[in-house]
């Protein structure tokens, strides 16, 4: 127990300075800051959900002595919160229908059922419209606030650019706050997502890990994902506070059905013989041309609708889009 305790400790610790170190201002600060949930989740699935706890309620109660309320519960929710609760999700199984019948068979890892990787990554999205609304509390009193600040500095970094004409400033700036909006919330979801895979390899490769590897190939979202989505966007209409919101879970959404599309590209080029080429020049293009995420949302929403998985796993063409 004491083990579990410091060592707990000793990842706080580890995520607090990482979630801090932004305020340097150095380059590498960024991509520490972003890796802040990494120790949390390493710990919780290598020691278990209560160690992250322990952890996790250390560094928010130190973040709160030294910097005050609103760092506290940014941090609480941006990076222990999802921590705990995602390693937690990964570890939780049930025994299979098999293993209740035959008594005689204690439950192992063999014959457990695992929480399915769609339901997780639904959690991740989940997770990333708190934090976005967690940013608020640390960044400004309200999202009027932060919109405006930053539509004011955009307004002022384009008017220094020649052939725009005011109301042409206004009307750009408006619609970068907004994707800025959306762009904080798919960051996130990305790198809650790639923070857990980290973490999950490393506990593998330590041994650790107290569960098997999860076919990520079959990662779906629930059906009903798709009837929140169709909700969402159209309160993105609606303006205001419901319009920001909307915006917000919008955006994780789709960046969920983006990872669902890789997941589905990696089934559907299972029978190519140069198959890691496609994959790297995939994810390749992926980061140097990020706007290419589009295809990949669509390619999620085509497999969520039409089952492009299953019909490929089962030998059927996918349906032909219409003329």
């Amino acid at each position: 127990m004491i083990a579990i305790i410091l060592i707990g400790l000793a990842a706080g610790c580890a995520s607090a300075l990482m979630f801090v170190s932004v305020v340097s201002g150095a380059p590498v600060s960024l991509l520490l800051s972003l890796l802040a949930p990494l120790p949390l989740m390493v710990t919780a699935l290598s020691w278990g959900p209560l160690s992250a706890t322990i952890g996790g309620i250390a560094a928010a109660s130190a973040f709160g002595a030294i910097f005050g309320l609103r760092f506290c519960l940014a941090f609480a929710v941006a990076v222990a919160l999802p921590a705990w609760w995602l390693g937690h999700l990964a570890l939780l199984g049930r025994p299979t229908a098999a293993a209740e019948t035959d008594n005689s068979t204690s439950p192992t890892a063999e014959n457990l059922e695992w929480y399915p990787t769609g339901r997780i990554l639904l959690w991740i999205a989940g997770f990333a419209i708190l934090s976005s609304f967690a940013s608020w509390l640390v960044f400004g009193k309200d999202a009027d606030a932060i919109a405006a600040a930053l539509r004011s500095g955009l307004t002022k970094v384009l008017s220094d650019r020649e052939g725009l004409s005011p109301g042409d400033i206004e009307r750009l700036a408006d619609a970068l706050v907004t994707i800025f909006r959306g762009l904080s919330a798919m960051l996130v979801v990305t790198t809650l997502t790639l923070n857990l895979w980290l973490a999950a390899k490393i506990s593998a490769t330590s041994g650790r890990l107290r569960r098997p590897w999860p076919d990520l190939k079959s990662t779906a979202l629930p059906p009903m994902t798709l009837v929140a989505l169709c909700a969402t966007l159209a309160f993105c209409f609606a303006g205001g506070a419901f319009s920001i919101a909307a915006q917000i879970m919008t955006a994780a959404l789709f960046m969920a059905y983006a990872l669902v599309g890789l997941a589905a590209v990696h089934t559907l080029t299972l029978a190519l013989k140069s198959r890691a080429v496609w994959l790297s020049c995939t994810y390749g293009i992926l980061v140097l041309l990020p706007w290419t995420i589009v295809l990949m949302i669509a390619i999620g929403l085509t497999d969520a609708i039409f089952g492009l998985r299953q019909r490929y796993l089962r030998g059927k063409p996918p349906p032909l889009p219409a003329a």
